[in-house]
């Protein structure tokens, strides 16, 4: 009989490897890694937190997805955010204030959450939150930005609350990234990057992998380059095609084996830096871990969603704590019925079957 897979058991583990590589990373930064290694001793007394609550039959997923704004500055080419309409080019009024979001935090750290990586749109907008997020050092908060609104005042916070960590997004070189992301971008997050490096402060980069640039952003060139620049962690994000003229761009399983291959390959020969891909290799963890298998999203309207890709939402943290949202009922129709695990041909299997998703928020007894 096949052993049944243990969700709680894989994602300990991998939140232990993260941090022994993150603490590794920082070595040769004093300040940095002596806040690495109280972050290691407090995401040890989490996860003995998400292991009580295993026990008592409500699994909490180490990592939470926050997308504390909708508005974005850039129009990046092929954005699923705003294909899907969770960005605008303005902040709507009844998105979550800085208060509720630091409740949202209080609250993950009172049941063992040690990741918060915030999205949005573009986060550096909502300083006010990133601020409040400063005020958890026993969580870090990865901010995925586009890196435009750093600026001498966020390079103060940073310096300030070490569990804030940039991670600025990146397409490969100069020609690959102002042609998603816009004209001069490529230099201004070399210019961030260089002056993060000669203030001795951590950041990291998120990579967009596609079919067209699976290649360059594992070459020895460009991770050298960022390297080079103190870079301590690349975050890799397989593209998930919004639109069908889009399909071209998702990486197949031949593309993810060369993938996967030059990923360890990284990790062997860069040990100062970081590597995480995402959604990685979903065989090993069970299916997808999205919906609170392993992690899931709160939008910027206070909705539960199951992740970014998949924004749809039968509960509101604003109208209740992050424990009932993990039982949703969407969330238990979409572990139960097995669509997490099933076969699909993109990155992303909640975006394919997205029609089935629908069907689930409209009759999640089925």
């Amino acid at each position: 009989m096949e052993k049944e897979f243990d969700i709680q058991k894989y994602m300990t583990a991998g939140v232990e490897s993260v941090v022994s590589d993150a603490l590794r990373a920082t070595l040769k930064n004093p300040r940095e890694s002596a806040y690495m290694m109280k972050f290691a001793a407090a995401s040890k007394k989490a996860s003995k937190k998400r292991a009580k609550s295993e026990k008592e039959g409500l699994h909490i997923p180490p990592f939470l997805i926050a997308s504390i704004t909708s508005n974005c500055n850039l129009h990046c080419a092929g954005c699923y955010s705003r294909s899907n309409h969770a960005t605008e080019d303005c902040e709507p009024q009844d998105q979550l204030t800085s208060e509720e979001w630091l409740h949202i935090f209080d609250d993950a750290d009172d049941l063992g959450i040690s990741f918060i990586l915030l999205a949005g749109g573009e986060p550096m907008i909502r300083r006010d939150i990133i601020e409040a997020a400063g005020q958890k050092p026993n969580i870090l908060f990865p901010i995925f930005t586009n890196g435009v609104f750093i600026n001498d005042k966020y390079f103060d916070l940073f310096d300030k609350c070490r569990n804030l960590v940039p991670i600025m997004s990146i397409e490969g070189g100069k020609e690959s990234t102002d042609a998603r992301r816009g004209e001069g971008i490529y230099d201004r997050l070399i210019a961030n990057m260089d002056t993060f490096h000669e203030k001795n402060l951590i950041f990291g980069c998120s990579v967009t992998v596609t079919t067209q640039n699976i290649q360059d952003v594992v070459s020895k060139e460009f991770i050298d380059s960022l390297k080079d620049r103190g870079c301590k962690a690349v975050i890799f994000v397989e593209y998930v095609p919004v639109t069908d003229e889009s399909q071209d761009l998702a990486i197949g399983d031949e593309e993810r084996e060369f993938f996967s291959g030059e990923l360890m390959r990284l990790r062997d020969e860069y040990k100062e830096m970081v590597f995480v891909s995402f959604p990685g290799d979903e065989k090993s963890s069970g299916g997808c871990i999205a919906a609170g298998r392993g992690f899931f999203h709160i939008n910027s309207h206070g909705g539960a969603e199951p992740c970014p890709f998949s924004p749809y939402s039968d509960i509101n943290v604003k109208d209740t704590s992050l424990k009932e949202a993990l039982t949703s009922k969407l969330f238990a129709a979409l572990q139960d019925g097995g669509v997490l695990a099933d076969d699909h041909n993109g990155g992303c299997v909640l975006f394919e079957k997205r029609d089935q998703v629908e069907s689930l928020l409209q009759n999640p007894a089925v």
